[in-house]
């Protein structure tokens, strides 16, 4: 089976018998902020009326007016020379009172913190410390063992080891640490790139990965270390994604480049030496001559990666764009348009295709975003908060 990415947006109506195709899949771009709050965004009803709300590092915006409240004490993010103290959000009511709270990772190897919604009282949220360090770019929270609780995943120091949590019976102290790796490993430094969650070897467990192999998960999840399984799982990446790409029955895994060009996916093949993962790209550099109009650019900085059936045909495509300034424009391509794209999959025969549809050249992604149906219409839309400001892309 081969896998390839079709430059000309065009090509989709090449398929019919799909409920919609990439030309009948539409945004309209709601901002709710041009100023640099996060590069994390976290959804939830956070005032309990039935509809969902934005939040984004140190604020919160009520829809459907997006009208915005502080959550915290507002900082201060200048978007050409600095960052913001949200990495990462996540939505999770945890201490089981019915009202959403968040989960906040700021810089690297700073302190993860959360937030207990105060249950529509004004004022700023009470803030609790989560766990005193947060490293690895990518930090992730899943649905790990199955009780669909967001765990926070990431690495710890000075113990140098990757990490779960699991929030602690007396919520005033931090949670309950479950070291995944052994110590002074890789995946924990604090700007270490590459981290995801899926079932890699079919067992119904949710395994953890990162660019140098993958953890498989005990029953036991609390049991340390977990059993590691090196594996050659490409450069430096931010979100890896297991997705059995070519259906051949072995999960694969899909990457994209932090702070370059680039969108991978690894095929998983069972050879005489034992497993193996193959590199293919769905895009590389871009090419020195010029490009034809309407022809797919490569853009850099792809810095997060969702899977999500965006066309509604059952099949999943992948949402990402650019972190726009990641490295304040430091990067290869860093002060391009901050585009954001959604690669529509598409099947004929055993052949895979993934096609570039651009959604806006004035947003980008950050460091973590979400895909979510914000207003029940059974459509899937896009939000986003980074450098740019705070975004809703909804489907129309």
């Amino acid at each position: 089976m081969s896998i390839r990415l079709i430059l000309a947006c065009g090509l989709a109506t090449l398929f019919t018998g799909m409920a919609a195709n990439g030309g009948d899949v539409k945004f309209q771009k709601v901002v709710l902020d041009k100023t640099f709050r996060a590069e994390g965004v976290a959804t939830g009803d956070v005032n309990h009326d039935g509809k969902l709300d934005v939040m984004a590092g140190d604020v919160w915006y009520q829809a459907p007016q997006w009208k915005m409240n502080e959550l915290r004490p507002l900082g201060s993010y200048n978007p050409e020379k600095g960052y913001s103290k949200c990495f990462a959000q996540f939505a999770r009511d945890v201490n089981g009172d019915g009202w959403v709270d968040t989960m906040i990772v700021g810089m690297p190897g700073g302190p993860a913190l959360w937030y207990e919604n105060p249950q529509g009282k004004a004022g700023h949220w009470q803030e609790r410390v989560l766990w005193k360090s947060a490293c690895n770019e990518t930090p992730v929270a899943a649905n790990l063992l199955g009780d669909g609780k967001l765990a926070p995943i990431f690495g710890i120091q000075p113990e140098g080891q990757l990490t779960w949590f699991s929030a602690p019976t007396d919520l005033e102290k931090p949670w309950d640490a479950h070291p995944i790796s052994t110590t002074n490993n890789v995946s924990a430094v604090r700007f270490a790139h590459g981290l995801g969650v899926g079932d890699m070897n079919k067992d119904g467990r949710a395994d953890v990965l990162f660019t140098k192999g993958w953890w498989e998960a005990p029953e036991d999840r609390t049991q340390s270390p977990w059993k590691f399984h090196p594996a050659n799982l490409g450069p430096n990446c931010a979100d890896m994604i297991v997705y059995d790409v070519n259906q051949d029955g072995l999960p694969d895994v899909i990457t994209s480049s932090a702070h370059d060009y680039g969108m991978w996916w690894f095929e998983q093949k069972k050879t005489e030496k034992g497993v193996e993962f193959v590199q293919h790209e769905i895009f590389g550099k871009p090419k020195t001559e010029p490009y034809a109009e309407g022809e797919f650019r490569p853009f850099s900085e792809p810095h997060a990666l969702i899977l999500a059936d965006v066309n509604g045909d059952g099949l999943p495509d992948l949402v990402t764009g650019k972190r726009w300034y990641a490295h304040n424009g430091g990067d290869p391509g860093g002060k391009e348009p901050a585009v954001l794209y959604w690669f529509e999959q598409k099947r004929a025969g055993k052949e895979v295709q993934w096609i570039p549809h651009k959604i806006d050249d004035d947003s980008g992604v950050g460091t973590q975003f979400e895909v979510r149906d914000m207003n029940g219409d059974g459509k899937l839309d896009i939000i986003i908060s980074n450098k740019k400001g705070v975004f809703i892309f909804m489907q129309e």
